[in-house]
């Protein structure tokens, strides 16, 4: 088995796991290995699993991807396979049993949210009141696995409110409706006493419902194997750099663009 550290620009997929008549990163992945003349039976090689389904539009860092695949398949014959927007930068050989998704202990995620308004003290309030184990039922479609143990810190870089959130798992959209009810504190939108009625067992329902933030600027930037040691292949990671350097300049240029815009009117 051979496990890949996998980064990628979420906007133009369908988020990463595999569905009908859409594009995901999933399907890049799978259509490279098969590209690449990695022989399998049926959907996906054996032993193909990931650290985490990624929503649509929501990037990684640090994607996990294993199956079983030959030596020679580096991170950098990977991506002469893969779309630009996915970049394979370093591998670890690991166990015959081992399961990206179920071995993983730890997984980190970062949401860039623009606040300028919003205040530090406020902010960093909020997130002490959520993290710890709760039942975050209110704050996911999921009806199982609602009670998590996070951990979320946050810091100001500029205009932005940069969030960091660890756990061993999370419930879909957790972390996108957290940043809702965490924002909403941080800018005075919402009280922080608005936190106990989230955590309440009592449903939010219609309005009152929290709805997820937007998946743009939300980054799976971390999942933890206590026994892997992933090597960082030099060249794979070069070709990573330049491919989302590329994309910062651009997305700038974007942002500018939008800046100016506003200005104007």
């Amino acid at each position: 088995m051979r496990a890949f550290r996998v980064a990628y620009d979420g906007r133009p997929f369908h988020g990463f796991q595999r569905q009908p008549d859409v594009s995901t990163v999933s399907d890049a992945i799978i259509d490279a290995l098969r590209d690449l003349g990695v022989s399998f039976d049926g959907d996906t090689p054996p032993g193909y699993a990931a650290a985490g389904r990624t929503d649509a539009g929501v990037s990684a860092l640090a994607q996990t991807v294993a199956c079983e695949a030959p030596d020679w398949l580096s991170p950098a014959a990977f991506n002469s396979e893969l779309p630009a927007s996915v970049r394979a930068w370093a591998v670890a050989d690991t166990p015959d049993d081992f399961h990206a998704t179920h071995h993983a202990t730890e997984r980190g995620y970062t949401y860039y949210c623009y606040a300028p308004e919003a205040e530090l003290g406020r902010a960093r309030e909020a997130a002490s009141a959520l993290s710890g184990e709760h039942d975050f039922h209110n704050l996911t479609p999921d009806e199982t696995g609602t009670v998590r143990d996070l951990s979320i810190s946050v810091e100001r870089e500029a205009a932005f409110l940069v969030w960091q959130f660890r756990a061993g798992g999370f419930a879909r959209q957790l972390v996108r409706r957290l940043v809702t009810v965490l924002e909403g504190v941080a800018t005075g939108r919402s009280e922080l006493d608005w936190i106990d009625r989230v955590l309440d067992p009592e449903p939010l329902d219609g309005p009152e419902g929290v709805a997820p933030a937007s998946a743009y600027p939300l980054v799976l930037t971390d999942v933890v194997y206590p026994d892997c040691t992933f090597e960082v292949d030099a060249d794979a990671a070069a070709s990573a750099r330049e491919v989302f350097d590329q994309r910062h300049r651009e997305w700038a240029g974007c942002a500018r663009v939008a800046g100016s815009i506003r200005d104007g009117i």
